[in-house]
């Protein structure tokens, strides 16, 4: 470990004063799960240190912007109990604050205005790449004073010569010459603020202390540090994290699946499997796979964050969220379960309840849950097709039931058992045509309990159903 990075770590590692994080999604899309992973770091970050954890959309590309992705990113968050502290920050409303600061650097000569075409600086653009050079602005209007009543842009005077050297709490130090940085525009020429300096006056304004975010942001760092000492301002601390990688190693995206939270959510994965999951793409706590939300603030302190990139796992959700799921009691399963459920499984919540436990030791997510509760639930059954030899099995069978049998599991399984028995059968022979004639499945619960939680009427309904019923695979 280098000096400079070294400094760095009493300053990101070991915060003195208030810790105050921030989270600035644009609402151009849904919250994706790279951008929930940053949410979450902050969070934790924010919250480790007892500090402050905001929340600031920014908006200012209104062409892009949607309420309904702005919804979407805040719902998301609700969902993953990733509260906010104080107001949420709009940036489109700060714009002349935004203006304001910009006007203040033209005064102090830290910034000028440019009257270049679009046509120029494409021509611009396309003469430096012809001559192997960076696409830079030439800086024709650096030293020039633009007419008055000419459109114009509002660049910033970037210092000419040096380094500017970044302290990163996963990169460690970076340095970077002032002859690859440019004169940034900050303000368009229709007169709206840019993003670069939108986002350095706002988390100034906001008192943004450290910076957790992914290193596709790496660059802006550079740029809007020019900003930031132009200002008289210090910079937050910031640490850039490698992005979420597919279990290939290729960079997450639409086509290798479920990319949006609340597309987990729609699949029934629960908010701590998802935030399990995503606390450990890119940090770790020794070999700890299962952390709970209590033990993550107590760990998270910014060490430990990898600089190689995460690889997203869906077979670790699935089994976290399995694990999550046999956690939970009953009635909280149920609060969970019952948004998703038809009117007629609410109904009969007492038949639910009784095999809940079982299916839950079984299900990776709630939707496995919702999808076989009406089975249990409704009266109404399509039965299977059996084959002849499974229909002559259940129609012996059923004049075991004809006698006044106690319809409790146990006496129901003796009854099995025993009937079995004296046809010189498996008890599998005789439970393989049951339980598909009773619930349409290879695999359940203990027959038994489905009997019971069934009762004798639609018990001995399916098994007639099963037994009359002609399919054409049968």
């Amino acid at each position: 470990m280098n000096d400079g990075f070294k400094q760095l770590a009493m300053s990101f590692f070991n915060p003195t004063g208030t810790v105050v994080t921030r989270f600035a999604p644009s609402p151009t899309g849904f919250l994706h799960l790279g951008g929930a992973r940053t949410a979450l770091f902050n969070w934790l970050y924010a919250r480790h240190y007892k500090g402050k954890f905001f929340l600031r959309l920014e908006d200012t590309d209104l062409e892009r912007s949607k309420s309904v992705f702005q919804e979407d990113i805040l719902e998301s968050l609700r969902w993953l109990d990733l509260m906010w502290d104080d107001a949420i920050v709009i940036q489109s409303a700060r714009k002349t604050r935004h203006q304001a600061i910009a006007k203040q650097l033209l005064n102090e000569g830290k910034a000028y205005r440019c009257l270049c075409t679009s046509e120029e600086l494409a021509e611009m653009k396309a003469q430096a790449l012809s001559q192997g050079f960076p696409p830079l602005y030439d800086r024709r209007w650096r030293e020039k004073e633009a007419p008055e009543g000419m459109p114009y842009t509002l660049r910033l005077k970037v210092p000419l010569h040096g380094k500017t050297i970044l302290e990163d709490g996963v990169q460690g130090t970076i340095t970077v010459d002032q002859s690859t940085l440019d004169d940034m525009v900050l303000l368009r020429s229709d007169g709206t603020p840019t993003y670069m300096l939108a986002v350095v006056v706002d988390d100034h304004d906001m008192g943004v202390t450290h910076i957790l975010r992914g290193d596709d942001h790496l660059t802006n760092a550079f740029r809007q540090l020019q900003i930031y000492n132009a200002c008289g301002w210090n910079p937050p601390h910031m640490a850039h994290i490698p992005l979420i990688h597919d279990a290939s190693g290729g960079k997450l995206s639409k086509r290798h699946g479920a990319v949006s939270v609340s597309s987990y959510r729609d699949l029934g994965i629960l908010p701590q499997a998802l935030e399990n999951a995503l606390l450990r793409l890119g940090w770790a706590h020794g070999n700890e796979e299962r952390i709970s939300r209590d033990q993550a603030i107590e760990w998270f302190d910014g060490k430990n964050l990898n600089r190689a990139p995460a690889r997203f796992d869906l077979e670790k959700v699935w089994s976290l969220n399995a694990h999550y799921l046999r956690q939970k009691s009953p009635d909280v399963l149920w609060a969970l379960l019952e948004p998703l459920l038809d009117e007629e499984t609410k109904r009969n919540r007492e038949k639910a309840f009784i095999l809940l436990p079982a299916l839950q030791q079984r299900a990776k997510t709630l939707d496995d849950i919702v999808s076989v509760l009406p089975i249990y639930t409704h009266e109404h059954f399509n039965p299977p097709g059996l084959d002849q030899k499974d229909k002559a099995i259940l129609s012996l069978f059923m004049d075991t039931f004809k006698a006044d049998t106690p319809w409790t599991p146990e006496a129901l399984e003796e009854s099995m058992r025993a009937w079995a028995s004296s046809q010189a059968i498996s008890f599998g022979a005789l439970a393989k045509p049951l339980r598909l004639a009773l619930t349409g499945q290879p695999v359940s619960p203990s027959l038994p309990e489905v009997m019971a939680t069934l009762g004798k009427r639609w018990t001995l309904q399916r098994i007639e159903q099963a037994i009359f019923f002609e399919s054409d695979e049968a």
